[in-house]
């Protein structure tokens, strides 16, 4: 089955509405993260209580994400969700409130980590959804763990196109608007889209999955962990480019550009995300890592030489290109490695690690800009990528030899 035929049939099974809100029920994550960075910086006059504030919204989603994660396999995603995006909303409206030049800057860290804590992690939550939803297609064993596979790599393109549409909206209503007005508009979008992804008829089947399934939860592994130390890392990556692309911006008198920028970044993950489908079976998840994760590091060094809008743009762009395929093979050997009764709490926690490499990426490269411009702050960056390299390189061994669970 080609790869194009594979996402006909993805489309055919779960109909359209489904892959639409989905998506757009991740999208308010995505805003939120740049949103606050791009905001608090604004009112404060400094990157480094932007990046505190940023980076405290995503070390408290990275707390909640597993809890959250555990109960939706407990107990379903459909109350766990609603909740949560429910109260994320109003968080990220409260966070608007309390964020001017007066406020005092722990409350605005203090709003900004509440409502991180709240904000549902729909991507992960989304691709737990799969699994299930492929059992009820037709066709024999072969060709369902061929949707399989097409869906990871959809729901990788996904995630990596919601962090280009997110950080172009809030580059776009920063323009015209200003950045409260995107956190708002993040708000209103998680309201409306994470609480139709709760209640969308696919989360009985994660229910029934959960509830029929013969293993538990005792999931931890070697290997396992080895995919949270790599989701870590490319969370480092996000935060630091993310900050050193405001910082660049900024200095170049284009502070409004940030979001669009760092949005190019998704443009060469989604195009590789969506084509990764195409590779035989027979490369296995461990090797796409190691290569992508090569691949991820040596583009990553030309950020260093970067003194431009264009050139960054550029290297954002191609760097792109391993983003994708790197996180689409962590998540993918997380779901086969898992038992099904725990695949939420695993996607939540690999997510959790990623947002906790985000706030480590924000944090270090803000207090880096701060002491010496962009170029500091691209330099965690590179470090990240090499971090991710290494990773990979001495665990490829672990990876191939681990047991698989959901063949």
């Amino acid at each position: 089955m080609s790869a194009v035929a594979s996402y006909r049939a993805l489309l055919r099974t779960v109909g359209p509405a489904y892959v639409l809100v989905a998506f757009l029920g991740r999208i308010p994550l995505a805003m939120s993260q740049l949103g606050t960075l791009v905001m608090v910086s604004e009112a404060s006059g400094r990157y480094a209580w932007g990046g505190a504030a940023a980076g405290a919204l995503a070390i408290a989603n990275a707390v909640g994400a597993p809890v959250a994660g555990l109960l939706a396999d407990r107990i379903g995603q459909r109350p766990v969700v609603v909740v949560q995006s429910i109260l994320g909303a109003l968080g990220l409206i409260s966070l608007v409130v309390v964020t001017t030049p007066e406020a005092p800057r722990t409350l605005i860290v203090a709003v900004a980590a509440v409502t991180g804590l709240m904000l549902p992690q729909v991507g992960p939550l989304a691709r737990v959804r799969w699994r299930p939803i492929t059992e009820h297609s037709e066709g024999d064993p072969v060709r369902r763990r061929r949707l399989v596979d097409a869906a990871f790599s959809y729901e990788g393109a996904a995630d990596e196109a919601s962090f280009v549409l997110g950080p172009a909206l809030i580059g776009v209503l920063g323009v015209l608007v200003d950045p409260a007005g995107a956190v708002v508009t993040a708000g209103v979008v998680l309201a409306v889209f994470g609480t139709w992804f709760a209640v969308h008829p696919t989360v009985r089947l994660v229910k029934r999955a959960a509830a029929h399934a013969a293993e538990d939860h005792r999931f931890w592994s070697v290997a396992f962990v080895v995919l949270i130390g790599a989701q870590f890392c490319a969370g480092t990556l996000f935060g630091s480019i993310q900050t050193g692309t405001t910082v660049l911006a900024t200095a170049a008198g284009q502070a409004g550009l940030a979001g669009l920028i760092h949005a190019c970044l998704g443009i060469g993950s989604v195009i590789a995300g969506l084509a990764i489908t195409a590779l035989p079976e027979r490369i296995l998840y461990a090797t796409r890592m190691l290569v992508a994760a090569a691949a991820l590091f040596a583009l990553a060094v030309p950020l260093w030489w970067v003194d431009s809008l264009p050139a960054l743009v550029a290297v954002i762009v191609v760097l792109g290109f391993a983003v994708a395929p790197y996180m689409i093979s962590n998540f993918a050997l997380a779901g086969i490695l898992v038992p099904l009764s725990g695949v939420g709490t695993a996607m939540t926690f690999l997510a959790a690690a990623t947002g906790l490499g985000y706030a480590t990426g924000a944090a270090v490269a803000g207090r880096a800009a701060d002491a010496g411009g962009h170029q500091p702050a691209f330099l965690v960056t590179i470090c990240a990528a090499g971090g991710a390299f290494v990773l990979a390189l001495l665990a490829n061994p672990v990876l191939r030899r681990a047991r698989v669970v959901n063949a």
